[in-house]
């Protein structure tokens, strides 16, 4: 999440309200720590061969660096901060901030997280990866968002977001089903009216800079109870881009 000008106040207080739940495996949060292992293989595998480095080993991306924009408590960028990168966290929430940070000290995680948005950035901060995953849904200007954190993309780096897609399935799988039926999240987290078409982010990412290398649908299983890799991008997807070197 931001600060002005892309942040969205409501948003902000929302996601502090929950804040105290973001390693809560059970809590309100259990849906992005179902999530989160297809969000790292998807990432592992590509940043891999877009690096050009070794899947197998413990630590295969030390040296490159990670903006992890709207980090909240911190669910992705402490376990690629185990791959190696070194990790920058900015989050509009100060209490979500707080919260990763005392998590990251216990665990030993080397990230550095601050109270910040994309557009409050220094200049001259550069990193190999850019991460805008699930929050380009909760800012207000997200052309904006995506120009601002595209700004501190390296020549030849990488970007992945995530989102939801503005789609009938969407509304009734992630609103209905997710907040009023299965409970999933609070009600009123989404707003169908901001999810975002792959053909708007596609658009957004050019303006920024950005090309799109590919989209991969993720989708869930209630039989396994588990996310997988799916070629629909009907509810939630994946999208990967690079600037050009």
């Amino acid at each position: 999440m931001t600060q002005p000008g892309t942040a969205s106040p409501e948003e902000i207080a929302r996601f502090t309200a929950m804040a105290d739940a973001w390693w809560d495996p059970t809590g309100k949060f259990k849906p992005l720590h179902k999530f989160n292992p297809v969000r790292i293989d998807f990432m592992r595998r590509q940043f891999a061969e877009l690096f050009g480095r070794d899947p197998s080993l413990e630590r295969p991306f030390e040296g490159l660096t990670l903006l992890d924009v709207g980090s909240g408590g911190g669910l992705l960028s402490e376990p690629l901060a185990a791959l190696g990168f070194t990790v920058t966290g900015i989050d509009a929430g100060e209490k979500n901030v707080k919260v990763a940070s005392l998590h990251a000290e216990k665990t030993g995680a080397n990230v550095t997280y601050r109270v910040a948005s994309p557009e409050q950035l220094d200049p001259a901060e550069m990193y190999d990866v850019v991460l805008c995953m699930e929050v380009v849904e909760h800012v207000t200007d997200i052309d904006l968002f995506l120009r601002s954190a595209g700004a501190h993309l390296k020549p030849g780096g990488v970007f992945v977001g995530a989102t939801l897609n503005r789609t009938p399935k969407s509304w009734l799988l992630a609103v209905v089903g997710a907040e009023y039926i299965l409970r999933w999240l609070p009600r009123g987290t989404h707003d169908w009216h901001k999810f975002v078409r792959p053909s708007e982010f596609s658009r957004m990412l050019r303006n920024a800079g950005i090309e799109t290398h590919r989209f991969v649908g993720v989708s869930y299983n209630p039989i396994s109870d588990e996310w997988r890799e799916t070629d629909s991008l009907d509810v939630n997807y994946l999208v990967l881009g690079g600037k050009a070197a």
